[in-house]
């Protein structure tokens, strides 16, 4: 049973940058992909990036080059930098994790608005 909540959310002009943050409740077993997804209303809920715990990424091709995903183990904590953001950028952000143990369990964190507009 893990907890996740998001941070660091917000309104910023095009151009701008936000670091959003995701903080686990727990220590997370050593299997395990975390990463960022979006979501617009009447949209699908899109990969951003993901990182596993080997230190392998993946970016979605609108964000590559912009946006970078890190994680911190000590803290349990997902980081993403968004730079050079577009108003296409605006939407929910959510924090994933996927924790594989004997079973593969997904947990999601509450969400956090980010908006990019002048």
């Amino acid at each position: 049973q893990v907890q996740l909540v998001e941070s660091g959310g917000g309104l910023v002009q095009p151009g701008g940058s936000l670091r959003l943050s995701c903080a686990a409740s727990r220590s997370i077993f050593s299997i395990n992909v975390m990463g960022w997804y979006r979501q617009e209303p009447g949209k699908q809920r899109d990969l951003v990036a993901t990182i596993s715990n080997r230190g392998s990424t993946n970016y979605a091709d609108s964000v590559k080059g912009r946006f970078t995903i890190s994680r911190d183990n000590a803290k349990n904590t997902v980081y993403l930098q968004m730079n050079s953001l577009k108003p296409e950028d605006t939407a929910v952000y959510y924090c994933n994790l996927k924790e594989i143990s004997s079973w593969t369990i997904n947990y999601w964190g509450q969400g956090t608005q980010v908006t990019v507009s002048s």
